[in-house]
């Protein structure tokens, strides 16, 4: 190829580059409505496609027989997973999507190392320290993604895993993985030491999400996210690749914005989160309840005749909705209420289930109108005026609590203000407490009404009654 061809092409290259990252821009930006994020996922993955055809151009590469492999096993698993996960399993599907794209850049920069290990390049220091920061993140990423996954899978416990000196212990081995890689660096090569430089990566991760219980799930989901973006960014130093270093920086930039506003709505610093171990003690719950105050249940019966009756109702979903795979009959209630005449809306905790926007996306699952889902802040003075609020396995984020006793590890949380509807009724398995460990004060109030039982079942028996014309 001659000097012009070549500067040609290079030039067709980055001009592909920029185009990619201007659709992942845009694609971004559309993500951050629901009314708007089928469209924001089409112009990224469009600027993904043009991000792989250009780099596919490039003149270094001599042989497509592998790349064409990978690209069939990677579609077929994509097609797959895309139509047989459920929506429900989402959280754990996002977790393994931000692991396998952090070992991806670890193993990118890994191939790199081998490479100078075996004199093949000279990379410069500042390369050589980026190939060390794609292992790190990369691979602490990838193994603390799978245990967010396990935990979030019920493989393992999802409550806190923690033993005596922790903390001082993962320092340890963290300091000692920094020095390590500064080593390296220093050092002409050093592939036994790299290997081990992996491993500590690896064990990083672990450490990292044991300590975290099921409550904290979007903040640590969201953080990895961030990490796996930061890692591809490292990585597209270390090959040069302009692309890389853009959609890392924006996956890495978006994921720390989005895990601030998740540790903003649950009043919490990124630290406590991390390292507070919240949810390790659960509180043991008495006989009549809180201070002998008493639980009141209603029937079925008496539920439909609330909602049949009602002028507005508003629907809390949480964790529980998921769990039980009930968001068409929370759908199908809906509809039957507004034939009715009942002006019905979604109150969207920020926080409510195992990964940011859970609940946008299980509703839009079963097609609810995207301008009945009602953030927090906009939602809350509308309670007050609500005939009913039926919460639908959310806990912790409607604990009145959180707004009054100081000695509530919720407290100062921003809350859905549930209790202030005229009557609530409380859809749930059990007076089990939540992850918080602790009792919700929401159940023993004078204007709510428990409904035992799984949701999915109890909603469908609410339809069913509907349609009798109760």
């Amino acid at each position: 190829m001659s000097g012009a061809e070549a500067g040609g092409l290079s030039l067709l290259i980055n001009s592909a580059y920029l185009v990619a990252a201007v659709l992942f821009i845009i694609g971004l930006k559309l993500l951050s409505s629901a009314a708007t994020a089928r469209r924001g996922n089409v112009y990224a993955a469009s600027g993904m496609l043009v991000a792989v055809i250009a780099t596919l151009l490039s003149h270094e590469i001599v042989s497509f027989t592998w790349i064409v492999v990978g690209l069939v096993l990677g579609a077929a698993i994509g097609a797959f997973l895309a139509r047989t996960v459920e929506m429900t399993a989402m959280p754990q599907m996002v977790a393994l999507l931000n692991g396998f794209g952090g070992a991806a850049s670890a193993l990118v920069a890994g191939d790199e190392y081998i490479r100078f290990a075996a004199g093949a390049i000279s990379p410069s220091y500042d390369v050589q320290t980026t190939i060390m920061l794609s292992v790190l993140i990369g691979g602490l990423t990838f193994s603390g993604s799978m245990i967010a996954w396990a935990k979030l899978q019920e493989v393992m416990t999802g409550r806190p895993i923690t033993y005596a000196g922790q903390k001082f212990v993962s320092a340890v081995v963290f300091g000692g993985a920094v020095v390590l890689a500064g080593w390296l660096v220093a050092v002409d090569s050093n592939l036994p030491w790299y290997v081990v430089l992996n491993a500590l990566a690896l064990i990083i991760g672990v450490m990292f999400v044991l300590p975290i219980g099921g409550a904290d799930m979007p903040v640590v989901i969201s953080l990895l996210n961030s990490f796996s973006g930061i890692a591809a960014g490292m990585t597209g130093f270390v090959l040069d690749n302009n692309v890389l270093i853009v959609s890392g920086a924006l996956v890495g930039a978006s994921g720390i914005i989005l895990t601030q506003i998740m540790c903003k709505a649950m009043n919490r610093s990124l630290p406590n989160v991390l390292f507070s171990a919240f949810g390790s003690q659960v509180q043991a719950t008495g006989g009549a309840g809180m201070d002998g105050k008493v639980v009141r249940s209603l029937t079925t019966d008496d539920a439909a005749v609330l909602l049949g009756y009602a002028r507005s109702v508003i629907f809390v979903p949480g964790y529980g909705l998921a769990v039980s795979q009930a968001q068409h009959q929370v759908r199908e209630l809906a509809d039957l209420l507004e034939q009715r005449g009942v002006e019905v809306k979604y109150a969207i905790h920020p926080v409510a289930g195992r990964m940011p926007g859970h609940m946008n996306v299980l509703l839009a699952e079963a097609n609810v109108p995207y301008p009945q889902l009602v953030e927090m802040d906009t939602i809350n003075p509308e309670f007050e005026r609500t005939d009913v609020a039926v919460v639908i396995g959310a806990n912790d984020v409607v604990n009145p609590a959180a707004r009054h006793d100081q000695g509530s590890p919720i407290y100062g949380m921003p809350i859905l203000d549930a209790d202030k509807a005229k009557t609530v009724i409380v859809l749930k398995r059990s007076m089990n407490p939540g992850f918080a460990g602790i009792e919700n004060e929401l159940f023993f109030n004078e204007n709510t009404r428990m409904l035992f039982g799984d949701a999915k079942k109890s909603l469908t028996e609410l339809v069913t009654e509907l349609k009798k014309g109760v």
